[in-house]
């Protein structure tokens, strides 16, 4: 049939085969009833969005579960979406961080002023370009991902409107954020004019068919770096951070520090891991000194913060340069290191600030760290999953993130970046000073007098989305072969 269409002079387009998309489908067609269903009827009873976005959030979940199994071909829709188990993983993850952001949402906006119902369709489509960047494997296709989460989020950064903090950050948010995407709109375009395509297979095959002319494609691998580096907040493109974290509504910041890294680092993972393989030893230095930076400069800035959000987003940067050590050892074992820390990162620091919205009157009121004093006295739930993952942001046994932490600074050592991983020993043992100095707070000292008498809410919304990940971090850490071996066949890219 091929063959006569071009005898008659006709084009045949690829073959289209949607189902490699169906969580993404899922998660737009539920976005788009819930906008119906707040157009319609509107209603400050927040219920049926809270129950329509987490089972758009399940079927998703479900569609994403049947692709574990697929033997179809490796790429589908010309060789723009990726059919693999490693964007399994990472839509999985992402879906995991989108319901429990659904539930700090709903324990978030019951107790707001300025309810309005395109709250969930915006984290539905912030978490459909989450997902779909994750299994991207062209060029053009991730830009587009890119842009589809980052509006959505600039519009939640900004959501509370009567709050001139959230109105600034989200502005901040919105200019450095189409700042970095036209660094990425030109790296996509020196890669394609270095190899002819913005397919990462593609761009694979013709940067091995000709070694040694790699010039501009290093151009465009670094502009792309920078892109992505503005995502993942790693130093020197961290800026927007401190100030977009302190200023969003915080269950806004919960789903954004978790899932926006979560999905930037899988798309940085396939785009250098398969695109740009072939010059994998001229960009992995660059990869070593952002990963120095931001560890160095995200752990020393966090110990001058007495703000927890603010301490918390330096903190994010500190971790992104883990993930990138990691990243920097360009092996096997370097990819599936990564990939066990940003699920073990997700889960803590979307835990972390679930206690925020809870214990801070929505986590946009006595936010001083000083107000964490005494606690574990007022609210022992509350100041165990607080030091948990706390302690595991700070490396230290037995929660997941000590084993993280290992298993990224072993694939560099393996690969001879040991200076890196001494660099990043030093900053973590510089880093628990302000982890442990919450606790010591939380359990040492005594409450101050104008956060005694707060009460402190309980809902089982709020309960679930701070149980789960803080069972999720002790059960990672003391059983991290539970999740390895998945990391096994997920961490294999194919094209």
């Amino acid at each position: 049939m091929t063959a006569l269409l071009a005898q008659a002079g006709v084009t045949a387009h690829p073959p289209i085969d949607f189902r490699p998309l169906a969580p993404e489908l899922v998660l737009v067609g539920t976005a788009l009833l819930l906008m119906m269903l707040d157009a319609l009827r509107p209603t400050r009873d927040q219920r049926p969005f809270v129950l329509l976005s987490l089972a758009g959030v399940a079927g998703a979940a479900a569609a994403t579960l049947w692709l574990w199994t697929w033997h179809g071909s490796p790429t589908v829709l010309g060789g723009m979406i990726a059919t693999d188990r490693f964007a399994v993983y990472f839509r999985l993850v992402i879906l995991g961080v989108a319901a429990l952001g659904v539930l700090l949402a709903s324990y978030y906006l019951d107790r707001a002023d300025d309810v309005r119902g395109e709250y969930y369709p915006l984290l539905l489509f912030a978490t459909t370009g989450m997902t779909l960047i994750a299994a991207a494997s062209d060029l053009i296709v991730v830009f587009l991902a890119l842009e589809i989460l980052s509006l959505s989020l600039y519009l939640l950064t900004g959501f509370s409107f009567r709050r001139l903090a959230s109105a600034e950050a989200s502005m901040k948010y919105f200019l450095l954020g189409a700042f970095s995407s036209a660094f990425f709109l030109y790296g996509v375009a020196f890669a394609y004019g270095a190899t002819g395509t913005t397919s990462l297979s593609g761009i694979a095959a013709a940067l091995s068919a000709r070694p040694g002319a790699h010039d501009l494609a290093l151009v465009g691998a670094g502009l792309l770096a920078v892109g992505f580096g503005f995502k993942v907040a790693a130093v020197p493109f961290h800026m927007w951070t401190p100030d977009a974290y302190q200023g969003a509504p915080t269950c806004v910041t919960a789903f954004m520090s978790a899932g926006t890294k979560v999905a930037a680092f899988a798309a940085f993972l396939r785009v250098f891991g398969v695109g740009f393989l072939p010059v994998a030893s001229d960009w992995r230095p660059f990869v070593w000194v952002l990963a120095a930076l931001s560890i160095v400069v995200g752990s020393v800035l966090a110990i001058a913060q007495t703000d927890i959000k603010r301490m918390l987003a330096y903190s994010s940067i500190a971790q992104a340069g883990f993930i990138l050590v990691g990243l920097s050892a360009g092996t096997p074992q370097g990819i599936q290191s990564a990939m066990f820390y940003l699920a073990v990162y997700a889960a803590t620091v979307l835990g972390a600030f679930g206690v925020v919205v809870v214990a801070s009157v929505r986590g946009e009121e006595h936010t001083s760290l000083s107000s964490y004093a005494g606690l574990a006295r007022r609210r022992p739930f509350l100041g165990i999953a607080l030091a948990a993952f706390l302690l595991s942001l700070a490396g230290i046994p037995p929660m997941a993130g000590f084993i993280a932490k290992v298993s990224v600074f072993s694939a560099a050592v393996q690969s001879g970046y040991w200076p890196l991983v001494l660099i990043a020993v030093l900053a973590s043992v510089a880093a628990a000073f302000f982890y442990i100095r919450v606790i010591v707070l939380m359990y040492m000292q005594e409450p101050m007098r104008d956060v005694e008498g707060v009460r402190i809410e309980r809902e089982p919304a709020s309960v679930v989305a701070i149980a789960i990940p803080a069972i999720l971090t002790v059960l990672l850490g003391v059983l991290p072969g539970v999740l390895f071996g998945f990391l096994r066949t997920a961490s294999v890219i194919r094209f």
